[in-house]
């Protein structure tokens, strides 16, 4: 049996590996795209360690560069819509105790509705055979306090027929997510009418009052605050970064999850997501992704400053974005790079001599063929 489970590309999810005797301090994860493939990938070192740095995913990666196994859970970053598929906890013997019908929805062409402008979701469908629905996670926290923030609500797409495979089990009976390998092939065709759905609307909530200072560290700080120093800076781990001039840069928030309210700030700026949600504009240069990462794209001067991170209604850190031009480094063997261009001549030597010895062979053929024949 798969337990269905369905997320939106660009979200980062954990499989926990449920069922595993406490005996086994080891585990192996397997994927498979479909029961029927005979490709089967194994996401660990056979160790149950593997630990990838978050900071270095990038959305074209593949799958093997963005996983990591913690605590025997398989954690995926940056889902995409070909992570789709089955995902089974096990042991290197063969032995598996847990498995997941993982359906990655696109976001290519989702559905926004800012319920501020009285924007409404998509009505649902009924057919003869099947129907799909939207079913929406429940509302976030006020991604911000003390200001004026937003809630967002997700909204996946799910069918309800009485033809799904009866070997994945689900929910509610005859429901489960439009992606899921319990939809033939025929039935997955007609629901990709269906998009998933993101509404956003804003709210208000008050921030949670800190401890008072003692009364001498008041004091001292009412001392510095006249010298013109900054004694209250924003209490949050901040992490500095120098980023060359015209490469894109991705900034994620420590600890969010995809159900978590995540919001963004570039100094004394909020970077709403009415303004800069990915789609909402196509020629926006910075956007926050439906995953809750920032994107800054061909990064300029101007970018320069600290980027604040909310999580659940808190400040919780803070990014201190530098930018410069590319330093220029002497290439060594090692460099990706100088691999890259020593196959590449190779390549280029080898095929070019291959034309050429072929040339000669072609030309000495023609020579021996309208040549007389001699007795």
């Amino acid at each position: 049996m798969f337990d269905n489970a369905a997320y939106l590309a660009d979200m980062t999810f954990e499989l926990p590996c449920n069922c595993k005797p406490e005996e086994v301090s080891n585990v192996v994860w397997y994927f498979q795209k479909t029961m029927r493939s005979k490709e089967t990938t194994v996401l660990t070192d056979f160790a149950g360690n593997v630990v990838v740095d978050s900071g270095h995913i990038h959305v074209g990666s593949n799958v093997l560069k963005r996983f990591s196994i913690r605590m025997f859970s398989l954690i995926v970053f940056r889902a995409q819509v070909t992570d789709s598929g089955l995902y089974l906890c096990g042991t290197k013997k063969g032995d598996f105790f847990y498995s997941y019908d993982v359906d990655v929805q696109p976001t290519k062409h989702i559905t926004v509705a800012f319920v501020d402008r009285g924007e409404h979701v998509q009505d649902d469908y009924t057919g003869k055979l099947f129907s799909l629905f939207t079913t929406f996670w429940d509302w976030t926290k006020c991604d911000r306090c003390g200001v004026r923030g937003e809630q967002r609500r997700i909204g996946l797409c799910y069918m309800r027929s009485a033809k799904l495979h009866p070997r994945y089990r689900t929910a509610l009976p005859n429901v489960t997510s439009c992606g899921s390998r319990a939809v033939s092939t025929w039935l997955q065709r007609r629901g990709r009418r269906w998009k998933p759905e993101v509404a956003i609307r804003s709210c208000l909530a008050p921030c949670v009052k800190e401890q008072e200072p003692q009364e001498g560290v008041q004091a001292i700080s009412n001392i510095i605050y006249k010298l013109g120093q900054k004694p209250w800076l924003p209490h949050v781990p901040t992490q500095f970064h120098k980023h060359p001039v015209g490469r894109d840069l991705i900034i994620a928030c420590p600890g969010a999850r995809p159900e978590h309210a995540v919001a963004w700030d570039k100094d004394s700026v909020r970077l709403y997501r009415s303004n800069f949600l990915v789609g909402v504009n196509q020629s926006m240069r910075v956007f926050i992704d439906h995953g809750n990462h920032l994107h800054i794209q061909r990064v300029q001067f101007s970018d320069k400053g600290t980027y604040f991170c909310w999580r659940e209604g808190q400040l919780v850190a803070g990014f201190r974005l530098s930018v410069g031009h590319q330093r220029q480094h002497r290439r060594t063997l090692d460099d990706p790079e100088t691999i890259y261009a020593v196959k590449a001549i190779s390549t280029s030597y080898v095929l070019i001599s291959v034309i050429f010895v072929s040339i000669h062979v072609c030309r000495c053929c023609r020579q021996v063929f309208r040549c007389p024949g001699t007795t």
